[in-house]
């Protein structure tokens, strides 16, 4: 098993597994409130709720998160947000907003796709609503707010505020969030 650095010797080359071990114990061993995961844990916090029916296949640039299994054309994004930030609160909080732009296109592996557009047919909005630092954590499924939307009911901005995703749909909890996807699914 790997350890740190001078408490064991001689040095021998970790393996994929201790550095995946080690990864995530340190990423997410204790409370995540961090930008930079979050987006991940949302999408696992997702996909635990939406069953086998759906496969996640986001990555680096993909043009959307989910797809139906069956149905390879049907997609979702799961857009995220949060009430509390690594940095320093600013004396005014910040509203939440969503990114919801139009991409120019997409990654399939390793190949660029120029393709302008929205290529997923319902967005998950997820929101971390826990503003208390002492018990705020990511991976808390009881923390996050959840809203699904379908493309076409969304505004055509750039970005979405959290009030407009509140006046668009009723949040569901985790345990509602499979049937309000597969209402999506089946309205389009």
């Amino acid at each position: 098993m790997l350890e740190r650095a001078g408490t064991r010797s001689p040095l021998s080359i970790p393996t994929v597994d201790e550095i995946r071990d080690r990864a995530c114990a340190f990423a997410f061993g204790k409370a995540v409130v961090e930008n930079s995961n979050r987006g991940l844990v949302a999408e696992i916090i997702v996909e635990a709720a939406i069953g086998p029916e759906w496969e996640l296949c986001s990555g680096d640039w993909g043009g959307w998160d989910f797809e139906y299994v069956s149905d390879r054309a049907r997609r979702f994004e799961v857009r995220q947000s949060a009430a509390l930030q690594t940095w320093l609160p600013s004396k005014k909080p910040k509203h939440p907003r969503f990114d919801i732009r139009v991409k120019k296109g997409y990654y399939k592996g390793a190949e660029w796709i120029p393709h302008p557009g929205r290529h997923a047919q319902i967005y998950v909005f997820a929101y971390h609503a826990e503003r208390d630092r002492v018990v705020a954590d990511h991976r808390d499924v009881s923390q996050w707010r959840f809203h699904v939307v379908a493309t076409n009911q969304r505004p055509a901005s750039n970005s979405i505020g959290y009030a407009n995703v509140i006046s668009l749909c009723e949040a569901v909890p985790w345990t509602g969030l499979r049937n309000a996807v597969e209402r999506a699914r089946d309205g389009l």
